[in-house]
């Protein structure tokens, strides 16, 4: 990657330390020490040393250059780039230093990603196999064959008999079009990567305290005293967001990491914590135990703004020390330590990955966290926050606004309610796209019936049961015949060898995708398989959410290469064949062919009123884009300039309409802002009181409001008693009546409630403790395949379940056997700073593949001694379900004894055989490798069919 400063910029004077206000943000890049891609390296040379790299040799000397403002595809911090473009061909790529999120830092994937502007390795044309062939064909062949098929399938199972995985990858307008397709083709049976990621945070931060999103930012972090990060890699996962982190500590911030394995996170802490996988919410009632045994708590806090604290108490009670160490292998004073260096540096802010969310009680583990920080008050307050670093580039954007299987855009329920919701936005007639589901009633698991237009889809997570388990036992006309992947990577899933069987047995199987992935060769399918080329981020323009909630208009760079196709043109042609183009499109723009991204993002704004997607019109977010350099670094509020005094990119909730100009919310919930600044309070989403008790806050509200105290969320009602009605336009009034705030589609009730300092969703207490989980207070429960067994007596999981979204999932009848006597070694798995997801793209990317060369497992040096195990000697991996992986050992002390890491980014190889000749010629990855999940097992959350990917159990012996 090269380095060049195109414009000379003044630096301001010297302060003490590098974020002193008197330094540029410039200043701050040229300053920093660290060593987080290879734009913060060139950071620390003077820019007279910064000078055009080989590297980017040009097609034309003669020719313009044009510049593209664009943001990274991998993860979800949202880093911006700069892409030369020359004769439609991007030849280079410069540091965007104005961005206020990366400030011209890159990771490795981020530093490579022109490759993806010349790859030869793509799905080139649409493709399907012939007699176990693949062969070319044209997009109109393909589309007219896969419909039919479909509709085929459709005449004869329903609607329900196709499955399909969205994309954590697509543009919020792709991923928004994905989920509005799923609704008129009449089913719920859609879902995306967020299933197997973050859907255990998503769901235990909406019912603790309303939105299930990150609370503050990476750049806040700026501000915390103490960073807690607990399942989290970020100088892997998320290396840029290290710049942050490292800075603050810099400042004095005391850093605690706490996972299972020694990270190279771990190796920056001033505290590391290592623990037993699977003990997350013993280990932080630990801490807690700690924190009310010394009286630590924020008293005042918890009285005003906490409901059910004294129940979480009560359980917390039970975890003193000893039993602490028994479960989790942490003594006291590690735990103690942890609990002092919390209490003494506030606020602070509690980092969690994926290491906290993929287990069967992950929402157990995600509600402990919250009850940690809602005792020491460090929610709703700069340099506090629940920080959930999110995967994907746009995974909390689909979150939002894409197909999920259990709510609608902008996590309106399934209920008839909120599909009334979005036909007025559609402008479709409720009964017509009700008629387009099955109208039959299935067992909804708990003593009743429900249609299926009301009833959660089948997850991502689980496919393959709705392909394989017996039709009778399943809650819908008949099991899955139809898969279409658009978008989705099937190594990143559980159960590999169950998966094989399943993409075998479908009637149909579709790839949408810019890259074959592994669903084009897992399987040993002959015919009925389709390949359709996707076009990449780069080669179609749309808005992104990163994991701050900041959305970012990403333009597009080139055209697509090859045949590729954007996710909006794909779903229009796809729509057009199945015969509800017409309604699904109606109010937005396509000109041959080509669906405008800017008009289904204003679809989006008209709609999302419950999250605030409706202030950020295309020509805001654009506005930004072009005026990064106004935004600081630490607040990312505009100082000056056409959008002065707004957040980077309006962080949703940005409520009302364009026109009101909200400035978006940096932090969430922060009672010290006005409403009309960002500020907040906690959401009043459950009512305002249970079994007699008040769930309003109590003392407590948001800078400026007239209601000095709680009050419920807003409806039409509400606002004639306050006698604040006829603020409302006479056209307002008409969309108003009768409606709350998320339905009244003028956005007038949000307007006045705004107007008088309140928030429109109301001023409620988070909840400690969730009536409507199965565990309300969280309690720890052994993972399945445990190596514990001698803690299941006093920790059980749960009992079987019959239906529990449409299947029948297993709890104690797994947990029944005990494994680990066979398979002593705890496994888990996580990422690499090389690779990204399910890693087709980044190993197709030669700068990239060149890194990381073997999938590999890191074991303990006594437990490859016990296993008769060298370093660098190929090993199997056996789980307890019978998947096996060949793969190298990589013998360390990274991994304490008992516990096993594998990578999730590697496929191409299945049980020792490399699966190279089923690819179309020329598009294998460079690299390949088994993947982690052929030997991972069966294990689902009890909330939101999570699968459990971070605790399960394996051997490993010579190869």
């Amino acid at each position: 990657m090269k380095l060049t400063k195109k414009k000379a910029s003044a630096a301001g004077a010297a302060a003490p330390g590098l974020l002193g206000k008197a330094l540029t943000r410039r200043a701050f890049l040229q300053g920093s020490g660290l060593a987080v891609g290879g734009a913060a390296v060139a950071g620390m040379l003077p820019t007279s040393m910064m000078r055009k790299a080989k590297a980017a040799r040009r097609i034309d000397p003669d020719a313009e250059i044009r510049e593209v403002l664009t943001v990274c595809g991998h993860c979800s911090v949202g880093c911006s780039t700069i892409a030369e473009v020359q004769n439609g061909v991007w030849v280079g790529q410069e540091p965007a230093l104005d961005s206020p999120i990366n400030l011209g830092a890159h990771c490795a994937k981020g530093a490579a990603l022109r490759n993806h502007g010349h790859s030869t390795r793509r799905v080139k044309y649409p493709m399907k196999k012939v007699a176990g062939r693949w062969e070319r064909i044209s997009w109109e062949e393909a589309i007219e064959e896969i419909g039919d098929k479909l509709l085929h399938i459709r005449d004869e199972s329903g609607p329900d008999s196709l499955w399909f995985a969205g994309s954590s990858k697509a543009n919020n307008e792709g991923a928004y079009l994905q989920r509005k397709f799923a609704a008129f083709w009449g089913s719920n049976n859609c879902d995306h990567q967020a299933r197997i990621c973050h859907s255990t945070t998503v769901a235990g931060v909406a019912n603790t305290w309303g939105y299930g999103a990150q609370t503050n930012s990476y750049n806040d972090i700026l501000n915390s005293k103490c960073i807690v990060m607990c399942g989290s890699n970020a100088a892997e996962a998320h290396p840029v967001a290290m710049q942050m982190i490292l800075r603050a500590k810099e400042q004095g911030s005391k850093m605690v990491v706490m996972d299972p394995r020694f990270t190279r996170t771990a190796a920056h802490a001033d505290t590391y914590v290592r623990f037993r996988s699977g003990t997350d919410v013993a280990l932080i009632w630990g801490i807690l135990y700690h924190v009310f045994e010394n009286e630590w708590e924020d008293t005042e806090y918890l009285a005003q703004r906490v409901f059910g604290m004294d129940r979480v108490r009560e359980e917390v009670s039970k975890w003193t020390p000893d039993q602490v160490e028994r479960v989790t292998g942490v003594s006291e004073e590690g735990v103690y330590e942890v609990a002092r260096i919390m209490a003494e540096n506030r606020p602070g802010t509690f980092v969690w990955c994926m290491g906290g969310t993929q287990h069967t009680i992950g929402n157990n583990y995600v509600r402990a966290y919250n009850c940690l920080q809602l005792a020491l008050g460090n929610i709703g307050v700069e340099g506090g926050g629940a920080n959930i670093f999110r995967g994907h580039d746009n995974v909390q954007g689909a979150t939002d606004v894409g197909p999920n299987p259990d709510n609608l855009p902008g996590y309106y329920p399934i209920s008839e309610g909120g599909w009334q919701h979005w036909c007025r936005v559609w402008d479709v007639d409720y009964d017509w796209l009700s008629a387009r589901f099955d109208q039959d009633e299935y067992d909804d698991g708990q003593g009743g019936t429900v249609k299926p237009m009301n009833s959660g889809g089948i997850t991502v997570s689980r496919w393959i049961d709705g392909v394989l388990e017996d039709a009778d036992n399943i809650s819908q006309r008949d099991n899955v015949r139809a898969v279409m992947m658009w978008g989705h990577a099937p190594n990143s899933q559980t159960r590999g060898p169950e998966m094989k069987e399943a993409m075998e047995k479908v009637d149909l199987l579709v790839v949408i995708d810019p890259y074959p992935t592994v669903t084009a060769v897992l399987h040993e399918r002959s015919d009925d398989t389709y390949l359709l080329p996707a076009a990449t981020q780069f080669e179609q323009t749309g808005s992104v959410t990163a994991s701050n909630r900041s959305i970012q208009w990403r333009e597009q760079v080139i055209e697509p290469l090859y045949e590729h196709k954007s996710d909006s043109d794909i779903a229009y042609m796809l729509a057009s064949k199945l015969g509800f183009a017409d309604e699904m499109f109606k109010n937005i723009e396509v000109a041959d062919g080509h669906v405008s991204p800017e008009s289904v993002l204003r679809e989006i704004n008209r709609g999302t009123w419950s999250i605030g997607y409706t202030g950020q019109s295309p020509e805001r977010l654009k506005e930004h884009m072009a005026n990064q350099k106004s935004f600081d670094v630490k607040s990312l509020k505009a100082q000056g300039g056409p959008v002065d005094g707004e957040t980077y990119c309006l962080p949703w909730p940005c409520y009302g309409t364009p026109e009101i100009k909200h400035p978006g919310t940096h932090v969430l919930y922060d009672t010290s802002k006005h409403v009309m600044d960002g500020g907040g309070n906690f959401r009043a989403n459950f009512g305002t009181d249970y079994e007699g008790e008040n769930l309003l806050a109590e003392g407590s509200w948001s800078e400026g409001a007239e209601i000095e105290d709680g009050y419920p969320e807003f409806d039409s009602e509400l606002l004639k008693q306050l006698g604040w009605w006829d603020d409302l336009t006479d056209e307002e009034k008409e969309y108003a009546e009768g409606r709350s705030w998320t339905t009244d589609l003028s956005g007038g009730i949000i307007r006045v409630a705004m107007e008088h300092g309140c928030h429109p969703f109301g001023n409620a207490k988070a909840r400690a403790y969730v009536w409507n989980f199965p565990d309300p207070v969280p309690l720890h429960r052994e993972p399945l395949y445990t190596p514990r067994y001698d803690l299941v007596e006093d920790f059980p999981t749960y009992e079987d379940r019959k239906v529990f979204y449409r299947l029948p999932t297993r709890f104690e009848s797994v947990q029944a056997t005990d494994y680990s006597d066979d398979y002593p070694l705890i496994h888990t798995s996580g990422r690499l700073v090389e690779y990204e997801g399910g890693g087709e793209e980044t190993r197709s990317n030669p700068w990239l593949a060149e890194l990381k060369q073997d999938m590999f497992v890191e074991i303990n040096p006594a437990d490859a001694n016990d296993a008769g195990v060298r370093n660098g000697e190929m090993v199997w991996l056996e789980g307890p379900e019978g998947g096996r992986i060949r793969i190298k050992a990589l013998v360390t002390d990274r991994v304490g004894r008992g516990t096993v890491f594998t990578p999730f980014h590697f496929g191409g190889h299945f049980q020792g055989e490399d699966l190279i000749d089923r690819y179309p010629e020329g598009a294998a990855p460079y690299v390949r490798g088994e993947s982690t999940n052929t030997a991972t097992t069966y294990g689902y959350d009890s909330v939101t069919m999570m699968q459990e990917t971070k605790t399960t159990l394996c051997r490993v012996t010579p190869a």
